[in-house]
């Protein structure tokens, strides 16, 4: 880094070439421009009227030992990572974009190589106290020194300097537009409180905060309740007003889903996201869903999805193999899980941008070709050949051809077949590996992929844990394979390289384990087009190619709808918000609520 003698010389020189164009906003998309006004009141998706009160039970599975999202270790209660208030917060009916809160307006150059932001005087702490510059740059440095590895890969060289009391100057170390609103979204910590703990490690009681809800009461490992700031400082901002309604919300913690799911049709939470079609197709029954004292609840969307993926470890030897995981994934047959235990309510996901116009739907176009063709000799030939769709069976249980096609492909790879086992042809060791999973979730598919593994001779072992071990090994990378929710990404942006970027391999983001020049590539070449959609769109479908066709992972199950039941307390807006289920702009109806049993109201 440059000595600040050097940096005002470099300055003045540059000044001197050629004036620097300084911007000033108070919203920012990263693509493209905000959706909401600079006077807007309210987003469309919630009810500015909405009247506070009332209390809402939900249930969490697993437990909790701490109060600290951010600790490397332990498990952090729910609702934890909301906490704090950011600088700026996001809409959820917009991809990437950014509206005041802590800060009210940013000024930066051009070229997006500094920026200065201006805080909010109003902007308040729990305890009264203001929110400052000082409290900002703490924050960054911070997560700097002691928070996880990846935070500090990305924000290497970036400097915070509070130039004011209320005004912060952030130098990027790499200039660009999605690199400085990446920052946009930092929570800011009070340092009175946090110099006298470890970010990266677990907290016994709740830390002092600035958001909407603090926390009330609690019981380590069993409930934690948040109670709504009744004199919260931001109640009446535009990105606030008509949302966090509740009075109260508790978390009470289940070891089993199943256990939850009877909890809840007994009255002992308010709301509840169905994840099992099964369930959902024959459980929701009886007299309080008869007499509609709990309502049942489909919402569509068509925007990009999260989906549910299977992650090799590929730093393990067993799947160090391209093959392997190839015929791994031949075995997993979709179509008769979804017709026999799913009741057809799944699609299977055949890209990591689904829903969005930067999936590899069709075979390479010029723009694509170009950016694959250097790197041609390191990259499945199917890349330039084929269009990634999996494997698709008849549903009708045997599945002979995929299974004849896996088989294939095992012996290719060195493993062969020795009575009823397949066994490496050099070392005479069983092809053998772990599916670790959380105890307590519904897991009826795992005996059928066990089945289906059996008959090419691969050994699964099934591996329930729970939630915190389970924490800690995915942390470690201590797995075989193990599942992953895959977060919806409606454009790609910086933050693949945390997931997929050899750099970041201790990232606990990066499941499978990659570590590839060629992906290396590509996700540097996105970095460098931030905000170019024109640039991104073949970056996009070119890397989605390369990322499917090297069977880092495999394909489970997406639904394109969110399943919800609620006890018929709650009202909610007519226009639901496209990337969020929108609950905490939903409100007490105490209309509503009168007509349940006294004991649910």
């Amino acid at each position: 880094m440059l000595v600040r003698l050097c940096f005002l010389l470099t300055a003045l020189f540059s000044l001197a070439v050629q004036a620097q164009t300084i911007k000033e906003s108070t919203a920012f998309a990263v693509i493209g421009e905000p959706k909401y006004a600079v006077n807007f009141t309210h987003f469309d998706y919630v009810n500015p009227a909405a009247p506070k009160g009332g209390a809402v039970t939900i249930a969490a599975i697993g437990t909790f030992d701490n109060f600290n999202r951010f600790a490397t270790r332990g498990n952090p209660a729910e609702r934890t990572g909301a906490l704090y208030d950011t600088l700026f917060t996001t809409s959820d009916d917009e991809p990437g974009s950014y509206y005041p809160l802590v800060a009210e307006s940013a000024r930066y150059a051009d070229d997006f190589s500094w920026v200065e932001l201006n805080i909010t005087p109003r902007a308040r702490f729990h305890d009264g106290t203001p929110i400052t510059a000082q409290d900002v740059v703490f924050t960054f440095n911070k997560f700097m020194t002691e928070g996880v590895p990846q935070f500090r890969l990305i924000y290497k060289g970036t400097t915070f300097k509070a130039i004011a009391p209320l005004t912060v100057r952030i130098e990027l170390a790499q200039p660009g537009k999605e690199n400085m609103l990446s920052l946009f979204s930092l929570p800011v910590m009070p340092e009175k409180f946090w110099r006298n703990h470890k970010l990266n490690e677990p907290l016994s009681r709740p830390p002092l905060a600035s958001g909407p809800y603090k926390i009330s009461a609690w019981r380590m490992g069993q409930y934690v309740t948040y109670s709504r700031v009744k004199d919260y400082w931001a109640a009446d901002l535009p990105v606030n007003r008509g949302r966090w309604n509740f009075d109260t919300l508790r978390y009470d913690y289940y070891l089993d889903d199943n256990v939850a799911f009877e909890a809840f049709k007994a009255g002992a939470f308010d709301f509840r996201t169905e994840g099992s079609a099964k369930n959902w197709a024959t459980r929701y029954i009886g007299k309080n869903f008869a007499n509609h004292n709990i309502v049942k609840e489909e919402m569509e969307s068509d925007a990009a999805q999260d989906a549910r993926w299977l992650a090799f470890n590929i730093q393990r030897p067993v799947f160090s193999d391209r093959k392997v995981r190839e015929a791994i994934s031949l075995a997993f047959d979709f179509e008769w899980m979804n017709k026999s235990l799913f009741y057809n309510a799944y699609s299977r996901p055949d890209s990591y941008f689904l829903n969005t116009k930067y999936a590899a739907r069709h075979y390479p176009d010029a723009d694509e070709l170009t950016l694959l063709a250097p790197m041609k000799e390191d990259l499945p030939p199917e890349v330039f050949t084929s269009v990634y769709q999996p494997a698709k069976s008849n549903a009708d249980g045997y599945d002979r051809e995929n299974l004849l096609k896996a088989s294939d492909l095992l012996t290719q790879a060195g493993w062969v077949m020795k009575g009823q086992q397949r066994v490496n042809s050099q070392t005479g060791k069983p092809l053998r590996f772990e599916l670790l999973l959380p105890s307590g979730g519904n897991d009826q598919w795992v005996l059928a992929f066990k089945h289906n593994l059996a008959r090419i001779g691969v050994i699964m072992d099934i591996r329930q844990i729970d939630n915190s071990q389970l924490t800690s090994r995915m942390r470690n990378r201590d797995y075989d394979m193990m599942p992953r929710l895959v977060q919806a990404m409606p454009w790609p942006s910086s933050d693949l390289q945390i997931t997929w970027a050899s750099e970041y391999i201790n990232s606990s983001y990066n499941a499978p384990g990659v570590q590839s020049p060629v992906i290396d590539a590509l996700i540097a070449q996105i970095i460098r087009a931030h905000g170019n959609e024109e640039k991104l769109l073949p970056l996009g479908r070119a890397l989605d190619r390369v990322l499917t066709w090297n069977y880092y992972m495999l394909p489970m199950w997406y639904m394109a709808k969110d399943r919800l039941a609620y006890w018929d307390k709650f009202s909610h807006p007519a226009t639901r918000p496209l990337y969020s289920v929108g609950f905490d702009n939903w409100w007490y109806d105490v209309n509503k609520a009168a007509k349940l049993p006294a004991a649910r109201r």
